[in-house]
């Protein structure tokens, strides 16, 4: 005869709550793994021109930023700034306007989940007595003629960086440069104090690069906090100086290389001139004989 099995009401079995722990336990880690991925792409890409509660850099500070303006609009704005820029949306071109003409850039990776993820990241982050993107400290002391030498030396590459980045003369110039000027790459930096708002904004960049290019490069070779201030005294230097800035490759640039290329073209003309002598000659001489 069969026995049938007792099971109390309301009392699930062993397997059952192992599976709903496991499942508990699953969604945990994915709801922890996309706050810590939100957090890090906002440390990657946006610290260099946001804080959350440490006031405005080259963009507005984000702290509560969803109570003054709705989500719909901001999750737009995050995909495609440009596009919203020149639709002549009216609170977009207040932000550009606010950033001195600065054009937040359409960030890799950038999708409408990652966007809702940041969004939540900022409110979470913005009810907190004090955030950790509440900006980077930058030294607020006046630069000094040994700060601006060490900076000269570092911006072209006299003295190496500390974590082995390469030197900025090697896609950017500044209008102080002189000489053949820097590289073109990147954008010219005369103007670069004066339009991220100053020691803190160039500070901020410099610290946590947000570029695709320049973080390719200093994510594993940062440059150090006591070579910010020395480079922040060049640009400084540059900007109050009113240095024009170059619009194209240097004069110096293009003559030296021409007076390259003249060079080498005597030295190859020298080497060569008897090589086509003798190559010519016997030829010209086997031609005589056959004639005869």
């Amino acid at each position: 005869m069969l026995v049938p099995r007792r099971e109390h009401i309301g009392e699930p079995h062993p397997r059952r709550l192992f599976l709903f722990g496991a499942i508990l336990l699953a969604c945990g880690f994915s709801s922890a793994a996309h706050a810590q991925s939100a957090a890090d792409f906002f440390r990657q890409n946006c610290v260099s021109c946001h804080t959350i509660g440490g006031g405005r850099l080259t963009g507005p500070d984000l702290k509560d930023v969803t109570q003054r303006k709705d989500r719909a609009w901001l999750l737009k704005f995050l995909q495609d700034p440009k596009a919203m820029i020149d639709s002549g949306d009216p609170y977009a071109a207040q932000l550009l306007q606010d950033a001195r003409g600065v054009v937040m850039p359409r960030v890799p990776g950038m999708t409408p989940n990652l966007a809702a993820e940041l969004l939540g990241l900022i409110d979470a982050e913005s009810k907190l007595a004090q955030s950790q993107f509440g900006g980077a400290t930058v030294s607020d002391r006046p630069v000094t003629a040994q700060d601006i030498a060490m900076g000269q030396d570092l911006f072209v590459g006299r003295r190496a960086l500390a974590n082995g980045g390469p030197a900025c003369v090697s896609c950017h110039t500044l209008g102080t440069l002189g000489g053949l000027g820097g590289g073109q790459l990147g954008p010219d930096l005369t103007r670069v104090y004066e339009r991220l708002g100053g020691r803190k904004g160039v500070g901020v960049w410099l610290a946590a690069p947000a570029t695709p290019t320049m973080q390719a490069v200093f994510k594993t070779q940062p440059i150090q906090p006591e070579e910010i201030l020395p480079l922040l005294a060049v640009m400084e230097t540059a900007d109050a100086a009113g240095a024009p800035a170059p619009g194209g490759p240097s004069l110096g640039f293009v003559a030296f290389g021409f007076g390259g290329m003249v060079v080498a073209l005597g030295v190859f003309g020298g080497v060569w001139r008897d090589r086509f002598r003798a190559v010519r000659r016997p030829l010209v001489r086997g031609r005589k004989r056959g004639d005869r």
